[in-house]
């Protein structure tokens, strides 16, 4: 006879410090160690605790939770954190993230407008993996629209699987903005997934990074896929709580994602009974 257990795989739940805003990095490490959460992904931007190696070393130690992933200043609010030079973005956060103990740096493809970064993406991308255990997670994006027209804005493309990376990150806001298929992109990514944003939306024009669940995303079935896939990346909770009405609504919302995730990530097996 055979009777069903849970299996639950090597992936961390980690909580983007992006998720807390408009609180700060020091906030998500906090709430991340209040709830559970095995980590944090430190997006790099204007706060300048998530530019300081030292200060997130100390908030990681202080509150005894690991910074799994660092995310590069790549949106349009961060062209100025660093420096403007792209490459040397990328290595400041491969620098963060291997003094941190991280292991993958997030990156978006660039902007079109940024003509010679885009050129030498792929190639660069592959160099910089090259060197170092940290992998170079690179997310699929969008094309931006307006009424009914789409824009392309970021080049090689925004479907990431249309390039050859080394590394992937999926992020599930992304897909429904892209109005894509989620499931038939993590099976392009492969064994090459190695990271995923778990959000969730609804094919609005705007990027909603709405609480798992929420939206029409096919989250769940991404979580259990990748559970029976043997996935042993990291999930990043990336979710907008902007909306919330108080730090505790807040902090609700981010349980919830936890909760889903967590539940979604266990899959059922059947093993012989000893």
């Amino acid at each position: 006879m055979a009777e069903p257990v849970v299996r639950i795989p090597d992936a961390k739940v980690a909580l983007s410090t992006a998720s807390v805003y408009p609180e700060s990095t020091a906030t998500a490490f906090e709430i991340a160690a209040r709830l559970g959460y095995d980590g944090v992904e430190v997006m790099v931007w204007t706060d300048p605790v998530s530019q300081d190696i030292e200060a997130l070393r100390r908030l990681s130690d202080y509150h005894g939770i690991p910074v799994l992933a660092v995310h590069a200043p790549c949106l349009l609010i961060t062209q100025r954190v660093w420096t403007t030079d792209p490459w040397i973005k990328l290595q400041r956060a491969r620098a963060a993230a291997e003094k941190l103990g991280a292991s993958a740096v997030v990156v978006h493809p660039p902007f079109r407008w940024q003509r010679q970064y885009a050129r030498d993406f792929v190639s660069g991308i592959w160099r910089m993996a090259d060197e170092t255990d940290v992998r170079f997670a690179v997310e699929n994006m969008y094309p931006w629209r307006y009424r009914d027209r789409e824009m392309p804005a970021y080049a090689p493309d925004w479907d990431v699987t249309r390039d050859d990376y080394r590394h992937f990150t999926i992020d599930l806001s992304h897909t429904a903005t892209a109005r894509a298929d989620a499931l038939a992109m993590v099976d392009r990514m492969g064994d090459r997934l190695g990271h995923v944003h778990l959000a969730d939306g609804r094919g609005s024009a705007k990027d909603e990074h709405l609480v798992p669940g929420r939206g029409t995303q096919p989250c769940a079935e991404v979580l259990k896929r990748l559970a029976l896939n043997g996935f042993d990346g990291h999930v990043v909770i990336e979710v907008n709580t902007r909306r919330a009405m108080s730090s505790a609504e807040r902090e609700a919302d981010l349980a919830e994602a936890l909760a889903f995730t967590r539940l979604h990530l266990s899959s059922a097996a059947r093993v012989p009974r000893r």
